[in-house]
């Protein structure tokens, strides 16, 4: 049986329950801020974490929790997304360009975390703050949360991935305190897709009187038929041409926003191995050939898609002007290669809005 699309929604991460699940939960699933690293080996450095279009350094955009049932090996899994600053670098669609998706998993029995799961509820005290360092002791960045071998000359607590954050840390307030950085954070909360036709439903019974809802559905076949003798007026190479088109392009957005308007919050569309992406188009989608075999030679496959609703979440400051997409969908190791304790880059897949095509 297929698995089920799974939806996630952005929550902010307020009080101190929200700040403990976050910072404290070991396997959070969240937007901003900075990352949650799973394993502490094989962090990718400021090298592997640089825009493809531009070479600046990208920023930490998301992460996702995603352990494989069944699967000792991956019994923790978290993916991580990071995303360039430059508007300039959206422009064109397709493959990777300005984002960076990684995944890391872990078995049961680590070195890094204890077999049993973290308590449900947070512990009395003060909200913990996002850490500084790993367990071994190594700095991570203000900005992105990589490992940060670079140091504020002043207050030599401030630690960054590279001359590019220290820079923009500065220009965002470490100039004038050398206090903690206030970025935006969101928990996502993850809940299964109602069905369009739940399987409890049944038809009106004989004789049941109509509900608004029928009312509604009779004021809109009178406005169906009110269109069919619009359509009967036009010519025979214009209705072709109006199917043509809207069998290609406008049917396709259309679907999409019919699906996304059930749950016109979702920022996350998750389903590996089952029902494909949500596309928001017609055109610009990856072929097979497109997408890459992982490193160990399997191919990858659908795992999930974030939604253009996401970027009302985001704050200006912390990715840039101008940042848009239709839909960002993320292809993953089928086999879920564990590469020791090395993150492993995996493939993303970047589709605009076709022209004429709006939220």
């Amino acid at each position: 049986m297929a698995p089920g699309v799974e939806l996630g929604f952005a929550a902010a991460a307020e009080g101190p329950g929200g700040a403990w699940r976050l910072h404290s939960t070991y396997f959070p699933s969240k937007v901003g801020g900075r990352p949650a690293w799973l394993g502490e080996a094989g962090l990718p450095g400021p090298a592997a974490l640089r825009c493809g279009r531009c070479q600046q350094p990208c920023a930490f955009l998301l992460q996702l929790y995603a352990p494989l049932p069944g699967r000792p090996d991956a019994f923790h899994r978290t993916l991580f997304v990071f995303a360039c600053r430059s508007p300039a670098c959206y422009r064109l669609a397709g493959p990777c360009g300005p984002f960076r998706v990684f995944r890391n998993q872990l078995p049961r029995r680590n070195d890094t975390y204890p077999e049993e799961p973290p308590p449900e509820e947070p512990p009395p005290g003060p909200a913990p703050a996002p850490p500084r360092r790993l367990g071994s002791g190594a700095a991570l960045c203000r900005v992105c949360g990589c490992l940060g071998p670079r140091c504020c000359g002043r207050c030599r607590r401030a630690a960054y991935c590279g001359p590019e954050h220290q820079a923009l840390d500065w220009r965002r307030g470490h100039r004038r305190a050398c206090g903690q950085h206030a970025a935006g954070e969101y928990e996502i909360l993850i809940e299964p897709e109602e069905p369009e036709f739940p399987a409890d439903s049944t038809d009106n019974e004989q004789g049941a009187e109509d509900t608004p809802k029928d009312a509604k559905e009779q004021e809109e076949l009178g406005a169906a038929g009110t269109a069919d003798e619009a359509f009967q007026s036009l010519d025979e190479e214009t209705l072709e041409a109006m199917a043509k088109h809207e069998t290609e392009e406008e049917k396709i957005f259309r679907m999409f926003k019919k699906q996304v308007a059930a749950e016109p919050e979702q920022i996350i569309r998750y389903c590996r191995g089952g029902e494909g992406p949500l596309w928001v188009s017609g055109e610009n989608r990856p072929e097979e050939k497109d997408i890459p075999n992982c490193v160990c030679g399997a191919k990858r496959i659908f795992e999930f898609q974030i939604m253009p609703q996401l970027l009302n979440h985001l704050q200006v400051d912390s990715l840039g002007e101008s940042i848009d997409w239709g839909t960002l969908v993320v292809y993953t190791c089928a086999e879920s290669c564990s590469g020791g304790s090395e993150y492993l880059e995996e493939f993303i897949w970047k589709q605009d809005y076709s022209m004429g095509c709006t939220l």
